[in-house]
């Protein structure tokens, strides 16, 4: 079925009656993909596939596409008036806009560049973003504003960089996927109230890490390995690409879990990723499509952010699996 181009992001905006600061802060991210995307179709013929020779906040090596995608996705939130604040993943502190009107009410929390290490592989990445809302009179916003807002997000989305470049966006009620039309310069509506299958046999972890798991994890994992001899009484197939977006955009397509849980070593039992960029929005996404999201043992939503870096474990997709590896849990 080919894509109605007449119904682009800013048309589905409109029909939703999306608050127009929101569209505005949504207007930028979506900016900041088109330019990332060229960026990232362009890298190897400049030579920006490699490491930028610097660490981040989360004391990981940075690619030059994360610096790139950094300042270019704080560039186009800052020309909207109406986002007071932004939150990086590499950037340590709250990033204040100067471009904020007085009445500016919006935090946008995002990483950048997801899965920076498939780019020398030229495998998919992406863009994780949040959309939080904030007490505008509070200024300039600090910390403790930005995780007493994380309870309440407006939006949440990613951007995948892969054979396409597609922009899935939830404002809370339901899940939609937009293409990029990079001849109109637009995102074109391909896929409207998206939902994941109740149940599903794809599953997504990393099986290395496997002697580092909690129980409960290997418990519910060894089922579904065992296949049609096991408890589950029925295949399941391991899905693993090393980017969040990649395998959280599969629930999408084909429901199943993705699993990052806390490990059982050194720092690790706080898992790998970052609540108010990844786990916050991807959970939002996951459960306006009807699926479920755990840290641990517990919802998602029960998690209150204690720092802007905040690690937490995380599983998220199809109902069934979900409650399935909470049964284990318990």
């Amino acid at each position: 079925m080919q894509a109605d181009t007449s119904k682009t992001l800013g048309n589905w905006l409109d029909q939703a009656q999306a608050d127009p600061a929101l569209v505005s802060a949504l207007e930028g991210l979506a900016d900041a993909a088109f330019k990332i995307a060229a960026t990232i179709r362009s890298a190897p013929l400049l030579g920006q596939t490699g490491a930028a020779n610097a660490v981040n906040v989360q004391g990981e090596d940075q690619k030059l596409l994360d610096v790139i995608s950094n300042d270019v996705t704080v560039a186009a939130l800052s020309a909207s008036h109406h986002v007071a604040a932004m939150v990086s993943e590499e950037i340590e502190e709250v990033i204040q806009n100067p471009n904020a009107d007085a009445k500016a009410g919006l935090i946008v929390c995002f990483d950048p560049l997801d899965g920076s290490s498939n780019i020398e592989t030229n495998s998919a990445i992406g863009t994780i973003f949040s959309i939080i809302a904030t007490d505008p009179a509070n200024r300039p916003v600090t910390e403790p504003q930005v995780l007493e807002a994380a309870s309440a997000q407006r939006a949440a989305g990613y951007v995948l960089y892969g054979p396409a470049t597609l922009l899935v966006l939830t404002i809370g009620t339901s899940v939609a996927m937009f293409a990029e039309d990079a001849q109109n310069g637009q995102f074109v509506l391909v896929r409207d109230n998206i939902t994941i299958a109740r149940k599903a046999s794809e599953f997504a972890i990393n099986m290395a890490h496997r002697r580092h798991w909690e129980p409960a994890v290997t418990a519910y994992i060894d089922a579904l390995v065992e296949g049609e001899t096991g408890p589950r009484g029925r295949p399941f197939n391991m899905r693993w690409a090393g980017s969040m977006v990649a395998d959280v955009h599969r629930l999408f397509v084909r429901g199943g879990i993705f699993i990052y849980p806390a490990l059982q070593t050194p720092g690790g039992a706080n898992g790998k990723l970052r609540l108010l960029y990844e786990a916050n929005p991807m959970a939002m996404l996951v459960e306006a499509a009807g699926g479920k999201a755990i840290a641990g043992p517990v919802p998602l939503h029960q998690i209150k952010p204690q720092s802007l870096h905040q690690r937490v474990p995380l599983a998220l997709g199809s109902a069934e699996e979900v409650e399935q590896l909470m049964g284990s849990y318990a």
